[in-house]
């Protein structure tokens, strides 16, 4: 019996090799399959997380029971059904959501639900209504500083939100001295509500309108 040429031991060794790939690759994803099989009823009979939370909305004590997750935004638009708060970006990013909670402004895509038990939260609802405007609301129609609307409600609460600032002496970025007052110059203004932008561009309007309220020439 003659022995095999090398050029057919090459050949029987690739095709042993072969073969013993495929082997392992079927019994690997085999069972890969079965700990998914046995993964998913546990998965599936996990619930999420809930809690209980109570705060003040628009003057109104209301409860919510939540899961953990739920962020500020998705309380108020589809458990509280306060629909003027927009989602644009959901990354905090666009300044659509943006509400007032215990008198400072916050992009309310951001933060969880829970983690304002017992504080106030002021949505653009909260402000002013058709029949009675604030006086930021009333501004923005005169100078007509919005287009779609779809950017206005949080324009509007961050820009009341912007005047409690600078009247607290909340210096911003281009605030030059950190030790004096800050006014609402044109840069701070600007500086001020870069965190909410308006794709139809109607910022000059929404500059005069925000100065007419602070009392100052636009």
């Amino acid at each position: 019996m003659r022995e095999p040429s090398a050029f057919e031991m090459s050949r029987r060794n690739l095709l042993i090799g072969t073969a013993t790939s495929v082997a392992i690759g079927a019994a690997s994803h085999a069972a890969k399959a079965q700990n998914s099989a046995t993964a998913l009823p546990a998965a599936a009979e996990e619930a999420p997380a809930m809690a209980t939370v109570s705060f003040s909305v628009n003057g109104e004590v209301r409860a919510l029971k939540l899961d953990t997750r739920t962020t500020l935004l998705d309380a108020l638009r589809e458990h509280l059904h306060l629909t003027g708060t927009k989602k644009g970006c959901d990354h905090g990013q666009c300044g659509a959501c943006t509400v007032i909670v215990g008198g400072q402004r916050i992009n309310s895509c951001l933060t969880l639900a829970v983690m304002h038990e017992g504080e106030t939260v002021t949505t653009i609802e909260g402000l002013g209504t058709p029949e009675q405007m604030h006086p930021m609301q009333t501004a923005f129609v005169k100078h007509d500083g919005f287009q779609c609307g779809y950017c206005t409600p949080g324009q509007i609460c961050s820009a009341v939100a912007v005047l409690d600032e600078i009247k607290a002496g909340i210096p911003s970025h281009v605030t030059g001295d950190l030790n004096a007052v800050p006014h609402l110059t044109n840069a701070e203004l600007r500086e001020r509500m870069s965190g909410n932008i308006c794709r139809c561009g109607a910022y000059s309007n929404i500059a005069e309108a925000i100065t007419e309220i602070a009392g100052r020439p636009a």
